[in-house]
């Protein structure tokens, strides 16, 4: 019986090991601790982190079309707009948080729908991206 016992409790702690080591893992960005956002290109996903520490994501994201592609590199948030319209491509930005010269930000739009270089996030993770970065955090592209 006692063995039984051991080998159960060996296998739980293997068992939490091995969950341990999985969250760790996905918990993980490709940007350096410096990032407040990063995107994966490739990947199609985006965290908000603090000081290296996921706080949301891995998020489903949409990105620039061929022709438009989302420009790869560091940059710092430049502003806000909870309701931007778009007068270039006639088209709503909700919760827009810019991160380029260019005009390139996060916000809500089409996950199923490449954009003009924005970032499309759902309702709830465009909310949360704009509640959370401010002006000048970094936010890192990657492919």
């Amino acid at each position: 019986m006692r063995k039984i016992i051991g080998i159960a409790a060996g296998a739980a702690l293997l068992g939490s090991i091995g969950i341990a080591a999985r969250a760790a893992q996905a918990a993980e960005t490709p940007c350096s601790p410096q990032a407040k956002a990063c995107l994966r290109l490739h990947t199609n996903q985006a965290w908000l982190t603090n000081n290296g520490q996921v706080t949301r994501g891995p998020v489903p994201v949409t990105v620039g079309k061929p022709g438009h592609e989302t420009p790869v590199g560091t940059f710092k948030v430049q502003y806000r707009d909870i309701d931007h319209y778009s007068k270039a491509y006639d088209a709503p930005m909700p919760y827009s948080v810019f991160f380029t010269t260019t005009g390139v930000a996060f916000h809500e739009g089409s996950l199923r729908e490449q954009s003009h270089g924005c970032v499309h996030l759902s309702h709830a993770d465009a909310k949360a991206f704009y509640q959370t970065l401010r002006t000048g955090d970094v936010v890192e592209v990657v492919n």
